[in-house]
């Protein structure tokens, strides 16, 4: 596609060279530049976009976007100056990948907690249902005979476009994917109209240096989505639902337990346990007054919450009740309350919780199995708010009955200055909680073995679907089912 039929999707204006320069691809990477792509000077928290520009025309840019004019550049290199960088990188990839969004059924879901699993929830209903589905979010991206990592919940708009165009070619008829706070504000999902927007809850969460300055502005950008949707499913217990829905320009629909809900699960929940499983059984009602049971292999009240948000879409998309309690009752999301298989007389679960909710939530839901204790491995990472030390530490020693403190993505920062911030939490959470500190997390990984008591269940948490760990400037191998299940078979051997 030549530059002039791109630059149609923005308010661009070219300040130089030749509108009719082909474009084969966009880039905002001046590293990965190649002959033919677009450069995209975005702005950075360290680093600005347009610093490279040289450096990416060099590499054979077929053109530079930028904000402000940029001294130095070929006179023969067409430059195009726009008024937002990131929403016309949006726009750009839309019109070069041909509105690829336009060509599924798109579910975006937003919140603090619950946005991995409700989505693996909803994609596994969509399966059951005969769709063909992709998923984007924390646990990467993924469609039939297709899986790659990813690095935000939210990728990058020309990222993002281009996966939704190889997904749409690829046969899916639906994407289910989490939409970031950052997401939206840094104008990754710009252009895009959701099908569907679905709001699981909200707390306290990515707030500092680089994400959001405060909780009300979290929650503003977290609202966008349901000016950008055609139907809000929205958690009716949440207390932060009126503030999401300020504004919202979409149909809603409501789920909950607590407060009267369009889609309404009883308080009976029935808890489902063995050695290598957590679940629950539990009954809702939907819009016709018909009560319906379900089972999820995922324990615990907020595990309901994020089926009902899944019942509630499956409701709007119209699709079989008998795919809806198949897809739940098969649904596994890796990283998420997954039990590790270790042939073993205690459970042994992986979680992604690396906040205060997530945590408290996790292992309330956890200690109404009534383990014989309930064991929690946990670290922080670094480079990141001390508060959520603070509240890691705080919800773990009042929750848990043993707490072993470990690593957990230092990068680069004292391992010892996490570890004193999360024993300053324990102290206020209780500290009367027993806890030993083992720096290496393969370590306490191994302790947590070799010390577990018949009926007990411990949880593994921060990483979850994690494969790699970050220790300083290394970037480990770290698989922690596959660490867990090979010292249990070296103990066994």
């Amino acid at each position: 596609m030549n530059l002039c039929e791109l630059l149609q999707a923005t308010d661009g204006v070219l300040l130089q060279g030749d509108a009719r320069a082909e474009v084969n691809a966009l880039c905002y990477d001046s590293r990965a530049v190649q002959p033919g792509a677009l450069f995209v000077c975005l702005p950075g928290l360290h680093t600005d976009g347009h610093d490279y520009a040289a450096r990416a025309a060099a590499a054979g840019a077929a053109g530079i976007v930028c904000e402000r004019p940029i001294a130095g550049l070929p006179e023969s290199l067409p430059v195009v100056q726009v008024t937002h960088n990131r929403r016309a990188l949006a726009q750009l990839a839309i019109r070069l990948y041909s509105e690829p969004a336009k060509e599924m059924t798109m579910i975006g879901i937003t919140g603090t907690k619950g946005k991995t699993t409700t989505a693996h929830l909803i994609a596994a209903v969509l399966t059951a249902a005969g769709h063909k589905v992709g998923l984007i979010g924390t646990n990467g991206v993924s469609w039939p005979g297709f899986r790659q990592p990813l690095d935000h919940t939210t990728p990058e708009s020309s990222d993002l476009q281009q996966l939704l165009r190889r997904m749409a070619d690829a046969g899916c008829d639906a994407c289910v994917m989490e939409v970031s706070s950052l997401g939206l504000k840094m104008d990754r999902v710009t252009g895009i109209e959701y099908d569907i927007g679905i709001f699981t809850n909200l707390s306290p969460d990515h707030i500092g240096p680089g994400e959001h300055a405060s909780f009300a502005e979290y929650r503003a950008w977290k609202s966008v989505l349901f000016r950008r949707c055609r139907v809000g499913i929205v958690n009716a217990d949440d207390p932060q639902t009126e503030a999401i829905l300020t504004q919202h320009t979409c149909r809603v629909v409501t789920y909950g337990m607590d407060h009267p809900a369009d889609w309404q699960a009883g308080q009976k929940i029935t808890l489902l346990r063995q050695s290598d499983f957590l679940g629950v059984a539990f009954t809702a009602t939907g819009p016709g007054g018909t009560e319906q049971p379900y089972q999820i292999a995922m324990p615990g009240r907020f595990s309901v919450y994020n089926a009902l948000a899944a019942i509630a879409a499956a409701g709007v998309l119209h699709l079989p009740e008998a795919a809806v309690q198949t897809g739940l009752r098969q649904a596994a999301v890796q990283g998420r309350v997954e039990p590790v298989p270790l042939d073993a007389p205690f459970t042994v679960v992986l979680d992604y919780a690396h906040n205060e909710a997530a945590a408290e939530n996790l292992l309330t839901a956890l200690r109404a199995y009534q383990p014989t204790r309930l064991v929690v491995v946990f670290g922080c990472g670094g480079g990141r708010s001390r508060v959520r030390r603070f509240g890691m530490g705080e919800a773990c020693a009042r929750l848990a009955d043993f707490c072993i403190v470990t690593e957990d993505n230092s990068r680069g920062e004292p391992l010892a200055d996490i570890l004193a911030d999360i024993r300053t939490g324990m102290r206020r959470g209780n500290p009367d909680t027993p806890f030993v500190e083992i720096p290496d997390r393969r370590q306490a990984l191994y302790y947590a073995l070799d010390h577990a008591r018949p009926g007990d269940i411990v949880a593994v948490i921060g990483k979850g679907h994690e494969t790699t760990l970050q220790r300083g400037e290394e970037t480990l191998p770290f698989c922690e089912r596959e660490i867990l299940q090979a010292y249990m078979k070296q103990k066994k051997a």
